[in-house]
């Protein structure tokens, strides 16, 4: 080995608090991680409703289970995890308010902010508001043509919170990349930047938009987020508005109302390459991404 933990670091590593908890509360040996990972294998079920609950670690899932935890569990399509669970994605990810920094972000050498946790949710609770006021609901697709800015992820949450389905495509993408993907997902609100920066260059973005959304008749609204220019025309580009503009007549809203929603309610669209056509759409459900992300974040990156 390279390197090895030492018996301290391990003794106070958040997986071995969460062994020690599934021993106690499954009446298992669980000696190592050898052991925790064959278990985990063995007993799906009791797996994750410790991550559920967080046990050990804290910071389970914040969200009503229900009693039954997988239904078919032999059929591959087929498998029912939680059917009876109630969450909504953002509002675990949103669950704390306060001062840390919860996005740090550098547009290459250009731009460098940061968002608290405060701020973030704020933020989301806006966004969200006017999501509303355009009549977005649960199952409506939001998408977003951009870089990977602190307003999109923003979007993303706002989105989530509603139960809208996010979806996204780069901003490097031409124009027919990004109608391949968004024309089958026919969203009603897309989020757009002017431009990134590539390499020290700057690359516009506002003409490709203006083509894009005159050929995506789903789209209500479009939100421009300005990154690399300070003046906009947006004229050319139909339903358009600049972010600030979109979110102003909601700065007085502090609280997010959460929808709470099944298991498998559908949370991203992504798509495969479109190496071999048409990208095909792959849908992820909230339920099964947010289980993902509480266990690698808290047992495999502690």
């Amino acid at each position: 080995p390279l390197w090895t933990p030492s018996p301290e670091r391990i003794a106070a590593a958040s997986v071995t608090a969460f062994r020690l908890a599934a021993e106690r509360r499954w009446g298992v040996a669980l000696p190592d991680y050898e052991a925790l990972h064959a278990w985990s294998v063995a007993q799906p079920e009791q797996f994750w409703t410790s991550v559920w609950e967080g046990d050990g670690v804290g910071g389970g899932v914040i969200g009503t289970r229900g009693e039954r935890v997988l239904v078919d569990g032999h059929r591959m399509p087929g498998a029912k995890w939680f059917p009876d669970a109630r969450l909504n994605f953002a509002q675990n990810l949103l669950r704390s308010r306060d001062a840390r920094d919860a996005i740090v972000f550098w547009g290459e050498e250009r731009v460098k902010n940061r968002m608290s946790h405060g701020e973030l949710y704020r933020a989301v609770a806006h966004f969200a508001a006017a999501l509303k006021e355009q009549g977005v609901v649960a199952g409506d697709r939001v998408a977003a043509y951009m870089p990977n800015l602190p307003e999109t992820v923003v979007a993303m949450l706002a989105a989530a919170s509603l139960g809208a389905i996010f979806t996204s495509a780069s901003p490097d993408f031409g124009v027919q990349g990004v109608l391949d993907r968004f024309g089958q997902t026919e969203p009603k609100v897309l989020v757009a930047c002017d431009g990134y920066y590539y390499g020290g260059k700057t690359v516009d973005v506002l003409g490709k938009l203006g083509e894009i959304v005159g050929q995506l008749p789903s789209v209500k609204r479009v939100v421009v987020v300005p990154y690399v220019h300070r003046e906009h025309d947006l004229s050319h580009v139909p339903h358009a508005r600049l972010y600030a503009d979109f979110v102003a007549p909601f700065h007085f809203v502090d609280d997010i109302e959460f929808a709470q929603l099944p298991f498998d309610h559908p949370l991203y669209i992504m798509y495969s390459s479109g190496t071999t056509g048409v990208p095909k759409c792959i849908v992820h459900c909230a339920g099964g991404a947010l289980l993902q992300h509480l266990k690698e974040h808290k047992l495999h990156g502690d």
